[in-house]
């Protein structure tokens, strides 16, 4: 099969070497227009669809829904033999992954009837997947019937309970983890094999930053400030300070990165998402506040794209709500260093007179790639760090632009 006529898998980023077929949104001997939907993709990070660029017919499906293949794999075949550039792939490559047979392929809920497709959000399929429920069964909200996650849920909630028996005790419970969750533990087991990490703590007192938050909340801002804001606006102040920080192992190369993103790791309902907070370091802290809170209501939501997640050395995972005492946590492929950030606990302290004080002092964590990042500057960046979350009223605005003379 020649590559002209080939739609393959293509690559969404630096670190993508493969993706998981989540959906075909077509199906063979189709009609699609410019900017149709053909298939979605997950990735570890991401669920993306992926449009056509430009119009045709569709010829052989070679992959079915639910196969991990490589970045330039083929996935199907244009009918009239033309294929449009691809969108940063490499050339096609041969494929494992078999069709399924035909009796299976009817079965799948994204294609029903004559020629009807079922239109349905990645998450919304997930769902229904995991739970048991038909898509065919459930009315669809969004434009063109599409079924949202809110639809499965209204499905699930007027669902007849299960007939089965219920488990003992005793009894444990088994399922074989999603395609998504195969990736993201290979993935993340591969970070944890092949990255030398090592760990630097510190103890940040963030009494004032508490004070601070809470007079600033009280004065009904248009986006509450959380600790994460403070956090992240003070790790973006830290790699325009220090940017030999900023850089990122890649084959045998250490890459420094420009400006000063940060990851945000987020609980969704897809699992653990690090959208990506582009300048964080150059914003205010009313603006960091704001471009994070977006991020997670699209993270929760299914709504990030493979560009949210792209990018940064560095990212910080908070898990402080949950009252731990500290995280440990496992770098993310493809960045350098992650911040783990913990509870906020009382402690008494002694003052300048060598009385006891009560204070609240922060939990951190800074994980880092021995390769890219040593001890010295590890622990000279979390110093800078926990001196500005102690300090914190420069955050308030947005800092002076690098090399300029104050």
């Amino acid at each position: 099969m020649s590559a002209s006529a080939a739609i393959v898998m293509p690559k969404l980023g630096l670190t993508m070497t493969e993706g998981l077929l989540a959906s075909w949104r077509v199906g063979a001997g189709d009609t699609v227009a410019t900017g149709d939907v053909l298939f979605v993709i997950e990735t570890e990070k991401i669920a993306t669809e992926i449009e056509a660029e430009r119009a045709g017919r569709i010829g052989t499906i070679l992959v079915p829904e639910g196969e991990t293949v490589p970045v330039g794999a083929t996935l199907a075949t244009w009918a009239d033999g033309k294929a449009a550039p691809a969108m940063g792939t490499t050339p096609a490559a041969e494929v494992r992954p078999q069709p399924a047979p035909a009796a299976d392929r009817t079965a799948e809920p994204a294609r029903v009837g004559m020629g009807t497709r079922l239109i349905a959000t990645p998450l919304a399929r997930r769902v229904a997947r995991q739970n048991g429920i038909a898509l065919d069964r459930v009315a669809g909200s969004g434009p063109h019937g599409r079924i949202k996650l809110k639809d499965v849920e209204a499905a699930l909630a007027t669902a007849p309970p299960a007939s089965a028996a219920p488990l003992r005790k005793t009894d444990s419970q088994r399922r074989p983890a999603t395609p998504i969750e195969q990736v993201v533990a290979r993935r993340l087991s591969q970070a944890k094999q092949t990255i030398p990490h090592f760990y630097v703590m510190a103890e940040a007192d963030i009494t004032g930053l508490l004070a601070m938050r809470e007079e600033l909340n009280a004065a009904g801002l248009p986006q509450r400030l959380s600790i994460t804001h403070f956090i992240m606006a003070a790790v973006g102040r830290a790699l325009l300070a220090q940017p030999e920080i900023n850089a990122v192992w890649d084959e045998g190369d250490i890459v420094t990165l420009a400006g000063s993103d940060v990851g945000i790791a987020v609980d969704s309902p897809r699992g653990l998402m690090v959208p990506v907070l582009r300048d964080a370091g150059a914003r205010h802290l009313d603006a960091v506040a704001s471009s994070c809170a977006g991020l997670v209501v699209r993270a929760r939501d299914g709504r990030l794209t493979a560009a949210d997640c792209e990018g940064g050395a560095i990212s910080v995972s908070n898990v402080g709500m949950y009252g731990a005492s500290h995280l440990v946590s496992i770098i993310n492929p493809g960045q350098s260093a992650i911040l783990g950030v913990a509870a906020v606990k009382p402690v008494f302290r002694p003052d300048a007179q060598g009385q006891p004080t009560l204070r609240q002092e922060l939990g951190l964590v800074l994980s880092c790639d021995h390769r890219v990042i040593d001890g010295v500057r590890a622990a000279r960046f979390l110093d800078l760090v926990v001196k500005t979350l102690e300090h914190p009223l420069p955050l308030l605005r947005q800092p002076a632009p690098q090399g300029s003379q104050t």
